[in-house]
């Protein structure tokens, strides 16, 4: 079976005219200027309408999304539940000058879902709550050095970001420490030489940075993590906004055996309605109310019942165990297609949210190549991000999938006869 290409005509149209008025055309990940979109004719640069599985780019073309809006969509593109709810709240009111009442109700839904919160924070992205959250150890603690782990994202505030990245300075990341993921006794070792001195460690669930496989943690790994920062005082940070309800809907954390200290959640809460929630323990209640520390819209109320119905969806349906199936019937399929056409398909992470890699050529082009061939036959990857599986995904949207990515390899091979 042939596929149809897609052409870009009105999106690049639309690019150049982006250009002239907004910075570098489209910023972020999905901008031309990061360097993923290789070549960058073969990828559409503007959306026209989504609905479930799927998105629709200005040119007509449509896409079934394994990116997910990059996270938030979570139930599939305007679900109608979650929908119903933020519009009938919207009837009621959004942003006014007292907070609604929904903002106690979802508090307490996110206090009883989550397995470590015993109090809500809410906040818009994902970088606004790992903020307050590093604010918040440091508050309780009154210490300054944070450790991350190589490879991290936790946002794009100053302190997330690295002393060569343009406008960081010195200041911004004097107090920050760096350790290897799953190398407990480098952690424990930086601690030692810190002593008395760390606020907090802070980490994804599991290692899913960009461009490198993802690695879970290793056996016991979290558990000495969690003695070793109560025993020094350390505030224990869980960054869930990327894993956070595709595991396990009590937290990442709950999901591998451990209780975090703070837990922050942001892509998957309300189905792509702009809402983030830090969560915490009792014992730093105290520490995050003495914040200075708001937005202009973090208690509008309507993604506040988009983030209830969201939740409540995904409890009905049991959201974390189709994520998985889902995510274990694309990965294996595309291992099997890749191994049959000569191709070492490297499949990492957690299937909800998987992360993949042709490991035949070091360079990352070979994968470039194979991910535009995908795109541009209508199945949308990301060449080095992991990706996502949303609950409107059916199986036909996976076995079209995994024919297309056949078809795809054909071609790369085809193109690549010295590899084979």
């Amino acid at each position: 079976m042939s596929f149809p290409i897609y052409e870009h005509k009105v999106s690049r149209e639309l690019f150049d005219r982006a250009t002239k008025v907004i910075p570098s055309g489209v910023y972020g990940h999905l901008g031309p200027a990061e360097g993923n979109f290789i070549p960058v004719c073969d990828w559409p640069l503007f959306g026209d309408k989504a609905k479930g599985a799927y998105f629709w780019d200005v040119d007509g073309n449509k896409y079934i999304d394994y990116m997910c809006a990059y996270g938030p969509n979570v139930l599939g593109y305007c679900d109608k539940d979650v929908d119903a709810a933020a519009i009938a709240q919207s009837k009621l009111g959004n942003c006014t000058t007292s907070p609604s009442r929904i903002t106690v109700d979802f508090a307490e839904l996110m206090v009883d879902t989550v397995n470590c919160a015993d109090w809500a924070f809410f906040a818009k992205n994902g970088n606004d709550v790992t903020t307050a959250a590093i604010m918040t150890a440091r508050a309780a603690t009154h210490r300054k050095k944070i450790i991350f782990v190589n490879g991290f994202y936790h946002g794009v505030s100053p302190w997330t970001q690295k002393i060569d990245y343009p406008g960081v300075i010195p200041e911004d990341v004097a107090n920050n420490l760096y350790v290897d993921w799953n190398d407990f006794e480098a952690l424990e070792k930086l601690v030692a030489e810190n002593e008395g001195e760390i606020a907090a460690f802070i980490s994804t669930p599991y290692m899913h940075g960009n461009y490198r496989d993802n690695e879970t943690p290793a056996a016991g790994y979290w558990q000495k993590v969690r003695e070793l920062c109560t025993r020094k005082g350390i505030v224990l940070i869980v960054d869930d906004v990327r894993c956070g309800f595709r595991l396990d809907l009590a937290g990442s954390d709950h999901y591998y055996g451990f209780e975090a200290d703070l837990i922050c959640f942001c892509k998957a809460i309300a189905n792509g309605w702009n809402v983030s929630c830090l969560c915490g323990k009792e014992s730093l209640k105290g520490a995050v109310s003495s914040l200075s520390y708001t937005g202009s819209y973090w208690l509008s109320s309507v993604p506040f019942a988009a983030g209830m119905a969201c939740i409540n969806k995904m409890k009905e349906i049991d959201a974390p165990k189709l994520f998985r199936e889902k995510g274990l019937m694309l990965t294996n399929g595309l291992k099997d297609a890749a191994a049959n056409n000569g191709f070492d398909l490297v499949v990492s992470g957690e299937p909800a949210l998987f992360y993949l890699r042709i490991a035949n050529d070091d360079s990352m082009m070979l994968h470039q190549e194979w991910v535009a061939e995908c795109v541009k036959r209508g199945i949308f990857f990301s060449s080095h991000h992991n990706h996502f599986i949303n609950a409107a995904m059916s199986d036909k949207d996976i076995n079209l999938t995994l024919e297309v990515a056949d078809e795809a390899f054909k071609v790369v091979a085809a193109n690549h006869p010295e590899l084979f």
